[in-house]
């Protein structure tokens, strides 16, 4: 296809995404297998899960980084598979900040566009409107080596947005930064979002920041997509036991099932609702298991504590069940609970997620 296809993509600073029946392959081994996926003009989506499991490889292919071996990529209703990177409409943010080091920053920012022979006075209009939004305008006469990371990656995502492009792509671009950078810098990029309004497409395997930035989230698994859909409906109505597990934090407990309906998890009953003893696991999260006090023992389950995490606002119990099993419990404020207790909990029905024997879940 002839790069001229570009050309007739929107203006606009969005742009839609479609992805049909993409796959890759690298020689005989499948990495992705046939994925489909719609993403609407100014969406944030996130594509997260585990080391290989394909979100890199496919956001290479939608920069054109990577061939796509098959089906289809579609940006503003052209389709993109041959079309060169530089013709796409599109800018990426890399975990490495790749700043040339002997460049200040406003001639970092202003490159791509004095080798695209950008006209000067709109390339200094270009690089304010950035330096502002980023906040880095005291720091567009330094050089990379006087910058923090964090304001090196600022200067990372200038050089996408003086591009004007339709679509961002972010390739795990908080990877280098240190826990409290890595908090400050997804306020910053949720912001910009807002401030865009531009088709944002952001891989990351930390579910942290897919819940906290994402209007769609696609989880995804050995190069298949999961789930695809707003963070808080995949938290709550996850589709199976993967999704279930990998997003939040801390992650669900999952409890093996003994006796017939009503089932029993160590000491405590649990009515659940069944076809058949499909059921076999159920999930239940660390915020959802409550400490029972002493008077109100009805119905509950027996734990040792093993382990106890004070974070100040929060407290995690680590704990195990008297038939073995592994829970973690998540509990407001603090906790003069320590290590050895032995502890009644409660376990609400009406908050499990039951599980069949292949994982899917049962409603």
């Amino acid at each position: 296809m002839s790069t001229n296809v570009a050309e007739k993509i929107d203006t606009a600073k969005a742009a839609e995404v479609a992805l049909i029946g993409v796959r890759k392959n690298y020689g005989e081994v499948a990495v992705v297998h046939g994925v489909d996926l719609s993403i609407e003009l100014g969406e944030f989506v996130v594509f997260v899960g585990p080391s290989g499991c394909g979100k890199s490889t496919l956001l290479r292919m939608i920069a054109g980084l990577e061939p796509i071996t098959a089906g289809g990529l579609m940006i503003n209703g052209q389709r993109m598979n041959t079309v060169p990177p530089a013709s796409r409409g599109i800018a990426m943010v890399f975990q490495s900040y790749a700043l040339y080091p002997h460049m200040s920053v406003y001639q970092n920012l202003a490159f791509a566009l004095e080798t695209a022979r950008v006209p000067r006075a709109e390339i200094a209009a270009r690089v304010t409107r950035a330096a502002e939004i980023l906040q880095i305008v005291p720091l567009l006469q330094r050089k990379p080596k006087q910058l923090s990371g964090g304001q090196r990656q600022r200067v990372a995502i200038g050089r996408a947005i003086v591009r004007e492009p339709n679509l961002f792509l972010f390739d795990e671009p908080l990877s280098n930064l240190d826990a409290e950078l890595r908090v400050q810098m997804r306020v910053e990029i949720a912001k910009l979002h807002q401030r865009l309004g531009s088709t944002m497409i952001y891989v990351t395997h930390d579910q942290v920041e897919a819940m906290t930035m994402a209007d769609k989230i696609v989880v995804l698994n050995a190069g298949r997509i999961e789930q695809f859909g707003p963070p808080l409906e995949l938290y709550n109505f996850p589709v199976n036991r993967f999704v279930a597990g990998f997003i939040g934090s801390p992650k669900m407990n999952f409890l093996a099932l003994s006796g017939s309906t009503p089932y029993r998890v160590g000491t405590q009953e649990l009515a659940m609702p069944d076809r058949a003893g499909a059921v076999k696991e159920v999930g239940v999260r660390p915020e959802h298991i409550a400490t029972v006090p002493d008077e109100k023992r009805v119905a509950f389950l027996s734990v040792t504590i093993e382990l106890v995490e004070s974070l100040g606002g929060q407290t995690l119990l680590y704990a195990v069940t008297s038939d073995g099993q592994s829970l973690t419990i998540l509990v407001d404020g603090q906790s003069d609970v320590v290590a050895g207790d032995t502890l009644a909990t409660y376990i609400d029905p009406a908050q499990c997620h039951a599980f069949a024997a292949d994982g899917t879940t049962i409603r």
